[in-house]
């Protein structure tokens, strides 16, 4: 089941960004890519369970803590645990950030003036947050299993005392900082939740339990969004003055817990599913390269931009009918441009998920 969580959040990513951006050339010729949450009655629902962002945090968390299992019993050493879990992470990132880096140095030093392209199309760079978080993450794996290890759910209820104070320091104190130290605390505490998941094989449990997790989660999240005054999506939307993300405020980790509850809800029938030779071949290739396809899909989508302009065509800046009838190029198009540049970088990250000899 986690393995299919993982792959199944990176497709969710990849075609969310693709067919439901609204991405259109601003007055300064520059792309921005908004969503169209507000132009949809009811679609900040939808965000309820397609911002899948925590669920790569519980993922994240669930693997880790598997792998610092195994380290401890192989008599590994810390630090070459996290160094082993650090290359697999940051090498596929190194060779996107050389690739794109010497890209624009080539286009900086040809004849006329030069944008960078965080300059002009900021939002390509945007998910990149999520790999600067998850590398501290890992890096503190030692500690937090420890600390799993020794309280375990006391964890995660000192962490969701100190978003509840942070929150309430930020909102209703203007306290800024506190709003970053929140930040920090709620993808702890989803990823901490993740252990909570493996520990707890909360996929086995008992149907109560299980619906006691997706409710605890859900009744927060309700109570945050419709009586706290919380913004009701879960990502950034046209005509909201705050956003749940930036900074990520308690109805994430509220959120995170519905989704575990889900997660858990699912994991019989997944279980069947998987054992599906075809599905399960599936699933195992797209986690081979999944921070491949997570680094590449907003350069496939831009290499589809530039050219569906370059044909002539302009970027439409409304989510209207005529919009919502190309969605399905916006699928297709970009997903062909992935395609081929998963086959040229795809084998980096391969290979280094390959094991190596490490000194305890």
């Amino acid at each position: 089941m986690v393995d299919a969580a993982r792959a199944f959040s990176i497709v969710v990513v990849t075609v969310w960004h693709w067919t439901l951006s609204v991405i259109h050339r601003t007055a300064e010729d520059g792309l921005a890519m908004p969503n169209p949450i507000d132009a949809v009655p009811g679609g900040w629902l939808a965000t309820w369970v397609l911002q899948i962002m925590p669920v790569f945090f519980l993922v994240g968390g669930y693997a880790n803590l598997a792998g610092w299992e195994r380290a401890q019993a192989s008599g590994s050493s810390s630090a070459a645990f996290v160094g082993v879990r650090l290359r697999r992470l940051l090498t596929p990132t190194l060779l996107w950030v050389a690739v794109w880096l010497a890209a624009e140095l080539v286009a900086a030093l040809l004849p006329g003036p030069h944008r960078w392209i965080w300059e002009w199309f900021p939002g390509f760079l945007v998910p990149l947050w999520f790999l600067g978080v998850y590398g501290l993450l890992i890096v503190a794996v030692p500690v937090t299993a420890k600390v799993h290890a020794r309280v375990g759910v006391g964890a995660l209820a000192g962490l969701a005392g100190l978003i509840a104070v942070g929150d309430v320091l930020h909102r209703a104190a203007d306290v800024a900082w506190a709003a970053w130290v929140t930040t920090a605390a709620v993808w702890l505490f989803c990823h901490q939740l993740g252990y909570f998941w493996r520990t707890h094989r909360l996929g086995a449990r008992p149907l109560g339990q299980r619906l006691g997790v997706a409710a605890v989660g859900l009744a927060v999240l309700v109570a945050l969004t419709m009586i706290a005054g919380y913004p009701r999506p879960m990502v950034a939307t046209v005509g909201e003055p705050e956003s749940n993300m930036f900074p990520t405020t308690a109805a994430i980790a509220a959120l995170a817990v519905f989704q575990l509850g889900l997660l858990a809800l699912l994991t019989p029938a997944a279980g069947r599913l998987l054992r599906r030779a075809a599905v399960w071949k599936l699933v195992v290739s797209l986690n081979l390269v999944a921070i491949t396809v997570f680094l590449w899909h907003m350069t496939a989508l831009l290499v589809v931009v530039l050219a569906y302009e370059g044909l002539g065509h302009t970027l439409l800046s409304q989510p209207t009918g005529e919009w919502w009838g190309q969605r399905w190029l916006w699928l297709l198009a970009p997903a062909i441009v992935l395609g081929a540049l998963v086959a040229a970088f795809g084998r980096v990250e391969i290979a280094a998920r390959r094991p190596r000899r490490w000194i305890r």
